[in-house]
């Protein structure tokens, strides 16, 4: 393995490992969310805590983005020293 494709996969191990803990918090935001009483749901509390589930779910979408382009650009080297 080349120094190159060492980095990457460090780099994607830690990144999964951020999204693991982002999509742990975005678990706990939502079910925090769903559990916001009715009285309370035209509150800001309410948009606040919709607002940390939408930004956290796109984070967590970018990171599995970014994972799977760092994977292919992996794949890519590994078959090109073939």
């Amino acid at each position: 393995m080349n120094a190159i494709n060492s980095v990457l996969l460090e780099l994607t191990n830690a990144l999964e490992e951020l999204k693991d803990d982002l999509s742990s918090t975005m678990d706990e935001e939502q079910e925090y969310f769903d559990n916001i009483p009715e009285n309370l749901q035209s509150s800001e509390r309410y948009e606040r805590a919709e607002n940390a589930v939408d930004k956290l779910s796109e984070a967590v979408d970018s990171l599995e983005s970014i994972i799977s382009d760092l994977n292919d650009v992996y794949t890519t080297i590994e078959e090109s020293v073939e």
